[in-house]
């Protein structure tokens, strides 16, 4: 029976017993899935049945209060750390005793207390976060590991590369560990990738690399434990590729008619539980007589732990708990600003918050390209690694992405984060983690995201298409995120200070021409202001103008060009959460509305506002609301053509239209 080679080392019987019990429980349990699946009671399953031996020994091989990141095959780490199973059978069957509320399915879930972050479907991000979890490890001179899987489906996503390349850069002891199981979804690898073996990729980052049996338990715990042990001592990361076999489809409902009958054949003998258990009968360390005696203590457990779950009602929907779960609950710190106040411009006050949050939390790290010694792009982190050192003014490779879930991981591993985006039209290569993890991890496993995304952007510095758009409508449709804008310096301080103290995502948009061209007293010591608390620039009772960012001072500029108008001016600050409250006021005030963004019109914050002030507001309108907003197209580079872009000079006529209807 046996194919595999086995060395037990130094092993004892009670450890080598100890990985054969840990092998048995997740295939009992698949197996005891894979009837039910059937009989129509589990809705969904990912079968790991084949390479249960990489789960348990990456596992067992790590110490209880160092993080794992599991994918959907990897049963055996959830069992190996001793989660109970009516947990995890809740979490599968959507129940309130599971992890994610119901709101998520399978392994999409993640749980402090076991040290396990669960992945999402989109795969990549989680390397990103092993890599931030990590780096706080590393922070802190704490010697832990961090322990990541991938297939190898997914090491062709850019995510793969980004986060070896920044572990490997910074010295990150991240296992990367491959789950090389010959297909993706019904993909063969050679239609993925042409290198021989992706362990080979390691020497492009100069990081060590190692190809191991993934199906020979004992080859899996001794090499790695013996990489952990070393790791520790010299952090630095490893890329260790397990070849294996997917024994079942992608998922269940997806079958197996796309592989070849004779790989099947050639993998059966490499069975990683049965083989081990020979193993073990042949050298008497395990009788017939214990191994039955295992199996029904695991059978007892799955079977009483499965009816437990059985007798779990079903969860009931409630719309407050629904909604007040987007967010961590977070009380407003109001710290109120000092008498002392100095004239500084936009990007000064934006300094100033940056280095007094530094100093405020001696856990923030702020993470960007060339903020370092350079100071950014912008100038705004000049002279921060000289106070507060490159281990938390990191500068970053070009990989967007990867950064945004190095942030995550920071948040997870108890930092605070700052991300700046060169240009806010940069964040486009880092969109997935910003809407589908930032946004969404409390909402599905209560794990808030204390990250900052700040975002350089808007037009009238003639930058072009790539340097000069709006895109806070991205943000502002995604439930989770937090968004705020700015356009005065005393407001960029305090909100900034909001943000960082905020445990939630926050994607806070600084107007670039607003930077050096407007100047304010501001408090010199810390103060914070609230979100969803719009400010009133001007009182007046003809019209409400509502605006935010460069259009607040555009409106100011041709306000002032028309003394006859008597106006509400209403800077929005934040967009998400909105000041509805002050919006309303105004509107049932002065019976006209007209709304300026620099974003072009369609399916920007004005169209949703616009909206709302209708269906709350239309008995008191004594006319249309009206949108200025920019073309529908690109941003272009030459002044004429940005300037024939931008709303501004169509604000006044439109506000002129509206005043006479």
């Amino acid at each position: 029976m046996e194919t595999l080679n086995y060395d037990k080392k130094s092993l004892s019987n009670e450890v080598l017993l100890d990985l054969y019990k840990k092998l048995l429980k997740p295939r009992m349990i698949e197996e005891k899935m894979l009837i039910l699946i059937r009989q129509g009671k589990v809705s969904k399953w990912f079968s790991g049945i084949g390479q249960e031996a990489i789960a348990v020994g990456v596992t067992s091989v790590l110490e209880n209060d160092e993080y794992i990141l599991p994918m959907h095959r990897n049963l055996g780490v959830f069992t190996s750390r001793n989660i109970p199973l009516h947990r995890l059978f809740s979490q599968w069957q959507g129940k309130a005793n599971g992890f994610t509320k119901g709101r998520d399915r399978s392994f999409h879930f993640g749980t402090q207390e076991y040290k396990i972050i669960g992945m999402i479907s989109h795969l990549g991000p989680q390397l990103g976060i092993a890599d931030g979890i990590a780096l706080a490890h590393k922070l802190r001179k704490e010697n832990k590991i961090t322990a990541v899987f991938t297939g190898e489906g997914a090491t062709s996503e850019g995510d793969f590369h980004e986060a070896l390349n920044v572990a490997s850069v910074w010295d990150l002891p991240v296992m990367f560990i491959i789950e090389n199981n010959g297909y993706g979804l019904s993909t063969p690898t050679n239609e993925q990738y042409r290198c021989e073996n992706l362990a080979d990729r390691g020497a492009g980052y100069g990081m060590e690399s190692y190809i191991i049996d993934g199906n020979n338990i004992l080859e899996v715990y001794n090499k790695l434990n013996e990489l952990a042990i070393s790791m520790r001592e010299n952090p630095r990361p490893v890329l260790i590729e397990m070849k294996t076999f997917r024994m079942r489809g992608h998922e269940e409902a997806s079958g197996t008619k796309y592989i070849p009958q004779e790989l099947f054949d050639m993998w059966k003998v490499k069975d990683p539980v049965e083989n081990y258990k020979e193993y073990l009968l042949e050298n008497g360390i395990l009788t017939t007589e214990l191994d039955e005696a295992f199996r029904a203590e695991i059978k007892n457990e799955i079977d009483t732990d499965w009816q437990k779950v059985q007798e779990e009602p079903a969860i009931e929907a409630s719309l407050e708990e629904e909604l007040n779960d987007v967010y961590k609950p977070y009380t407003f710190e109001d710290y109120k600003p000092s008498e002392t106040k100095e004239n500084i411009r936009f990007i000064d006050a934006i300094s100033q918050s940056l280095k007094q949050s530094m100093e405020k939390y001696p856990n923030m790290v702020i993470m960007g390209q060339d903020i370092a010694e350079y100071g950014g792009a912008f100038k705004i982190t000049q002279g921060f690694v000289e106070e507060f050192g490159k281990e938390r003014v990191r500068n970053t490779p070009i990989c967007e992405s990867i950064i945004v879930s190095t942030a995550m991981g920071l948040s997870i591993n108890k930092y605070k984060a700052v991300v700046e985006m060169q240009f806010a039209d940069f964040v486009s290569t880092g969109f997935n983690p910003i809407v589908n993890l930032l946004a969404k991890s409390h909402y599905r496993w209560l794990e808030h995201a204390d990250v900052v995304v700040r975002m350089p952007c808007g037009g009238g510095t003639q930058a072009g298409p790539f340097h000069s758009q709006t895109n806070e409508a991205w943000f502002t449709k995604t439930p989770g995120l937090k968004v705020v804008y700015p356009a005065f310096p005393y407001d960029a301080k305090g909100l900034l200070n909001t943000a960082i103290n905020d445990p939630n995502p926050v994607i806070y948009f600084e107007h670039k021409a607003l930077y050096r061209s407007i100047q304010q007293e501001v408090p010199v010591d810390y103060y914070t202001i609230p979100f969803g608390k719009a400010a009133m620039i001007k009182e007046g009772n003809d019209v409400t103008v509502i605006s935010f960012g460069a259009g607040v001072h555009w409106a100011m500029e041709i306000l002032s060009n028309h003394p006859e108008i008597s106006a509400d001016l209403i800077d929005l600050r934040s967009l998400q959460p909105l000041d509805y409250e002050t919006i309303f006021a105004s509107v049932k005030k002065t019976g006209k509305v007209i709304i300026l963004q620099e974003d072009t019109m369609f399916g920007g914050i004005a169209s949703d506002l616009s909206a709302t002030i209708m269906e709350t507001c239309f008995e008191s309108l004594d006319a249309p609301v009206k949108r200025v907003a920019s073309l529908e197209s690109p941003i272009p580079f030459m002044k004429n053509l940005e300037d024939q872009y931008l709303p501004k000079a169509r604000f006044e006529k439109e506000l002129l239209v509206l005043l006479d209807y």
